[in-house]
């Protein structure tokens, strides 16, 4: 089954600006399915259609196979889907605690079941220190991490963030995605998520949607959208001397289909080249040979990532790393 599946799905604003334009996307049941595109790439449209929040031009919106776009579709949304925002203003004047466990009671939890899921996510995710101070005090992040909890009040069947990562530190990014992946596996939760922070969330999606000007430019698993793009290994190597000129070390070297080796600067040392698979051991023996290996500080291969992806099947701008 599928959890939500639209249909040439259209939104106009005043002026005639498509923020989506004819998107037709299934997301199956339990998988864990992301959104990439832009600033202004009509995904944040997409979620609140998705949400009942923002009723589409034209197409249509089904979820676990009914209509949403109909009268009464919005009361399934609610007993169904959970929405993580950006931002929580309107609970800016509540404490951490109380936000949690007023989500939980708004979502059909008694007051006393919700106060004991509220509690257990506070431990969780260490966020005691915060009890005392509203919502609307809290810093960027704090806010970010209270929403992302209040996102799992009263378990939904499908649960959708928009950057849920956005303004937390590494250790709380790790704890953020421990969690997605966890649920997903116990409960078999469906997740749509909205990022820009490609290379944390290529380990946890199953399947992507590239969205950029309303349109969708890619779909598919990551390996089968990696699949589609440019083969090549990535090689990057530092050189002790920043100042030094790599290009003797890799002179001779021959690519399949290309004549040497391009290598592109990147600043202090740090050297990128673009090597056909055929030609990475050859490239490789040469770097950490007699003559290279002395040469270097530093070097890594990298095989297409899906932040690759994005940038070669229409993301339109460089992802955050």
């Amino acid at each position: 089954m599928y959890a939500y599946e639209t249909t040439d799905l259209v939104k106009h604003y005043a002026g005639g600006v498509a923020a989506n334009d004819g998107i037709s996307v299934a997301i199956r049941e339990g998988e864990i399915f992301g959104l990439l595109g832009p600033n202004g790439a009509g995904k944040t449209t997409l979620l609140r259609q998705l949400m009942g929040l923002l009723a589409p031009t034209s197409g249509s919106i089904r979820l676990f196979g009914e209509e949403i776009t109909q009268r009464g579709g919005s009361e399934r949304v609610t007993r169904l889907v959970s929405y993580a925002t950006q931002r929580a203003g309107a609970l800016a004047d509540l404490n951490p605690v109380e936000a949690l466990t007023i989500t939980g009671h708004l979502r059909g939890m008694d007051r006393g079941a919700a106060g004991r899921q509220a509690m257990e996510l506070v431990e969780e995710f260490e966020l005691g220190g915060l009890s005392n101070r509203p919502m609307g005090k809290l810093s960027g992040g704090e806010q970010r991490l209270v929403g992302f909890c209040m996102a799992w009040m009263a378990q939904r069947r499908v649960i959708i963030f928009d950057e849920p990562t956005n303004d937390l530190d590494p250790s709380h990014r790790r704890q953020v995605w421990d969690k997605i992946m966890a649920v997903n596996r116990q409960l078999g939760t469906t997740v749509i998520l909205v990022t820009h922070n490609v290379v944390e969330a290529e380990k946890v999606l199953e399947r992507v949607g590239i969205i950029n000007q309303g349109k969708v430019m890619a779909l598919g698993t990551v390996g089968e959208l990696k699949s589609r793009v440019d083969q090549r290994v990535r090689l990057e190597f530092r050189l002790r001397e920043p100042d030094a000129e790599p290009s003797a070390i890799l002179a001779g070297v021959d690519t399949p289909g290309a004549p040497g080796i391009e290598l592109r600067s990147m600043g202090r040392g740090l050297w990128m080249t673009l090597v056909d698979r055929r030609a990475v051991r050859q490239v490789l023996d040469r770097l950490t040979d007699g003559r290279g290996i002395e040469n270097l500080d530093d070097f890594r291969i990298i095989l297409p990532t899906l932040e690759d992806v994005y940038l070669q099947l229409g993301g339109g701008g460089k992802l955050a790393a």
